[in-house]
């Protein structure tokens, strides 16, 4: 099954047509996912699979992570995928990432065991997610020190008030222009930003009067990440791991699924 959501995207169904085993879900991660693709984004692929029941039990290992990059028509396109066991522990962790990927309105390929997935989703979200939030964003502000380029200053900002929207919200978004509205704390000069980020991939960030001061930017940075462990503290998401409901479901979800690949 294929959702329509991917207006604007090109057709990406022969792509998936070409992977070795079933697909549970696809969809697009990355700037497409996080509201600010530029016109020479390449298009981040994401999703999980099935290994059949003899690569998990014989001697040959199976493929528990799928990777491959490739160029079609002018277009940079990359796709990974984890089989559905290894992206159920995935879940289980502290590990914003694949829940973005699982909760993407951006379908290109979707089944029932992803509508399940996606059902279970609310029940694994902790306050320790805002770890990984603060972790993601300090990788890329490191980035952005190293480099002077717009994608990862975005890049920052959007993990950050992602972290803190899901913290207040109980919920995982990943879309930067939705969350200058939900979070009051982000800086003004966002929209600007995105708006510059869409003329190329690896712009600078702009300058002068286009563009905030670096000691600006690093406040505001600074500042962003005190409001995230606040958040944290009072946020009502539960404390440490996901509770054995929702492993258990897990677990049987992933089964059912082995069994019943179609």
């Amino acid at each position: 099954m294929t959702d329509t959501s991917t207006t604007g995207l090109p057709d990406l169904r022969p792509v998936l047509a070409e992977q070795r085993h079933p697909l549970v879900f696809a969809t697009v991660s990355g700037a497409h996912l996080y509201g600010f693709p530029s016109r020479d984004s390449d298009i981040d692929l994401r999703g999980a699979h099935l290994l059949p029941v003899e690569d998990l039990i014989g001697l040959r290992e199976g493929e528990e992570t799928s990777t491959r990059m490739w160029d079609r028509d002018g277009v940079e396109m990359d796709l990974v995928t984890h089989d559905l066991r290894k992206f159920a522990r995935l879940m289980l962790k502290r590990n914003g990432y694949v829940l973005e990927q699982l909760l993407s309105p951006l379908v290109v390929h979707t089944t029932g065991t992803h509508a399940e997935l996606t059902a279970l989703a609310p029940a694994v979200l902790t306050r320790h997610h805002a770890h990984h939030y603060r972790g993601f964003a300090g990788t890329q502000w490191r980035l952005y020190g190293k480099t002077g380029r717009l994608k990862p200053l975005l890049y920052t900002f959007r993990a950050l008030l992602t972290g803190i929207h899901l913290m207040r919200a109980g919920e995982v978004c990943a879309h930067l222009p939705t969350l200058l509205g939900t979070v009051p704390e982000a800086p003004p000069y966002l929209p600007e930003l995105i708006e510059a980020k869409a003329g190329a991939e690896h712009a600078p960030v702009p300058g002068g009067q286009d563009g905030p001061d670096a000691g600006r930017v690093r406040g505001d940075v600074e500042a962003l990440h005190t409001v995230l462990e606040e958040a944290r503290a009072a946020s009502r998401l539960p404390d440490g791991l996901p509770g054995s409901s929702v492993r258990g479901a897990l677990h049987d979800l992933v089964v059912r699924a082995r069994r019943s690949p179609g």
